[in-house]
């Protein structure tokens, strides 16, 4: 996928996206048929997609977090489930505290604070392996759009303020496949924000009579920045979101430092941030994701990471009754499934 999406994916169609319709028409078909994929291979307990629409962050991994949180409210032990996107290790592992992020990716690694953690390039086999290391329940970051594994419940995460960008599939425009097949397979939306660029989408999912949620990110951070000017630091989909949460802290931003989501820092780049950061006086401060990549790190990483302010996301739901229907669900229709061999989604 790709890590580094180009700016005029976001803004109104121009002549970059019209010139690559005809790439995306190709690209769609062939997504849309991997969607109606009919053969899927299953485990015997309910599993949980959290999706998006595209490429990008829209609030995946903290979605996954809370629902996992919810599950072991309820005395579930939930597995994730991950490609391990970054990573180089190509067999299916359980995330352990050695691993670091050049081997099974960063965001395994924030998954992993929370629940045991599976990464493989083969869903079904890491699917089996959580089975086998004692989840009940499976939530898998992404996968929405491969169908290799049969889903009870599918939860599509919209970003209020992105949307769907210009609407246009890869590679004229961020969206992973079609809209209509996409909307035919998921179980529910979960808007993030209180943006206005999701609400079309939102309205057409209700007419379709799909279930509509909505929540909001809360940052948390250890002591605090208000008034602080710091040099902020990000490698994720969409480094914009970040800075206007270090904004909304209270923090003076004198620096953005933006890079490719999942970068993996060179030593030149962790000594410069650092020797910037002293120099003018300035605090640093990034996200989780770019931290747990610096874990384990050659040369001044291992500084850098001590020495950055870490932002954490938490995902707080308008109804904080959310993620528990949304267990109760996969898990009633995972019930179905056993008993009936219909297809889950």
């Amino acid at each position: 996928m790709i890590s580094n999406a180009p700016p005029f994916w976001w803004r109104k169609p121009g002549w970059q996206a019209y010139v690559l319709k005809p790439l995306s028409s190709v690209y769609g078909w062939i997504a849309g048929k991997t969607m109606r994929r009919k053969y899927r291979p299953s485990v015997d307990v309910p599993v949980i997609c959290v999706g998006n629409f595209t490429v990008g962050g829209a609030g995946k991994t903290p979605t996954a977090i809370a629902i996992a949180q919810a599950a072991i409210a309820k005395g579930l032990r939930p597995g994730f489930l991950s490609r391990g996107y970054g990573g180089t290790l190509d067999v299916t592992t359980l995330v352990e505290p050695h691993h670091r992020a050049k081997d099974v990716g960063d965001e395994p690694l924030l998954l992993d604070r929370y629940a045991m953690t599976v990464v493989s390039r083969r869903r079904i086999d890491g699917a089996h392996r959580l089975v086998e290391a004692g989840a009940d329940l499976i939530i898998m970051d992404d996968g929405f759009q491969s169908a290799r594994l049969m889903v009870d419940y599918t939860l599509v995460v919209i970003d209020s303020v992105r949307g769907l960008g210009n609407g246009f599939i890869i590679p004229a425009g961020p969206v992973r496949a079609p809209i209509s097949e996409q909307m035919r397979q998921l179980s529910a939306i979960l808007k993030v924000g209180d943006g206005a660029a999701a609400d079309e989408l939102v309205r057409t999912a209700a007419r379709a009579g799909k279930t509509i949620y909505v929540a909001g990110i809360q940052p948390t951070l250890p002591g605090g920045l208000t008034g602080t000017p710091v040099i902020a630091y990000a490698g994720i989909a969409d480094p914009d979101k970040f800075y206007r949460t270090v904004e909304s802290l209270g923090a003076n931003i004198m620096e953005r430092r933006s890079f490719s989501d999942h970068h993996t820092f060179e030593n030149d780049e962790v000594a410069d941030l650092l020797d910037t950061a002293a120099k003018r006086q300035h605090s640093l401060v990034t996200t989780a994701k770019d931290v747990a990549r610096l874990k384990g790190a050659p040369g001044r990483a291992e500084e850098l990471r001590r020495r950055s302010y870490v932002i954490e996301i938490e995902m707080v739901f308008d109804d904080p009754n959310t993620p528990s229907e949304i267990i109760d669900a996969a898990i009633e229709n995972c019930r179905t499934r056993r008993l009936c061999g219909t297809p889950a989604k």
